[in-house]
């Protein structure tokens, strides 16, 4: 039987990244995002709601996003659902959650940590690296002077 656990979501943080790191030495990123919908009721009203939800990113994604986002930031989390069970003082307890596959910031990355960071948004912590050009020359021969070509 198949089966397809997906989730994206786009929104705000609602608090910086905790970053940790495990016994192993992984990075682990704990984040809380905030998603709203807007809608009309039947009577014309507008309302909007907000549903919370708390992510987690992992390795070399959770490093980035502790160092570039901060709470305000907008992004936009490709993952999986997650379902804990525990038990606290008698009492079972239960938490769904996000595991990040992939984030990407859809706003500028804080000043502050990165010192003088393009405008705009575009990075993505799955690649590692700005979507955007950065002015960064790649080792590429096609990009080569094009006075030397015979045509």
């Amino acid at each position: 039987m198949a089966s397809l656990n997906k989730v994206m979501l786009m929104g705000n943080l609602t608090r910086d990244p905790e970053v940790r790191y495990i016994p192993s030495g992984a990075a682990v990123a704990d984040m809380r995002l905030a998603v709203n919908r807007r809608y009309k009721t039947q009577q014309g009203e507008d309302k909007e709601e907000s549903c919370f939800v708390n992510i987690s990113a992992w390795g070399r994604t959770a490093e980035t996003c502790g160092k570039y986002l901060s709470k305000g930031s907008q992004v936009l989390v490709e993952g999986r659902l997650k379902y804990d069970e525990w038990e606290k003082e008698g009492q079972k307890q239960s938490r769904l959650s996000v595991v990040a596959e992939r984030v990407q910031f859809l706003d500028s990355p804080r000043r502050a940590q990165y010192g003088d960071a393009p405008e705009g948004g575009g990075h993505d912590s799955e690649g590692g690296g700005m979507s955007r050009d950065t002015g960064n020359k790649q080792a590429d021969p096609a990009a080569e002077d094009d006075d030397d070509l015979p045509f």
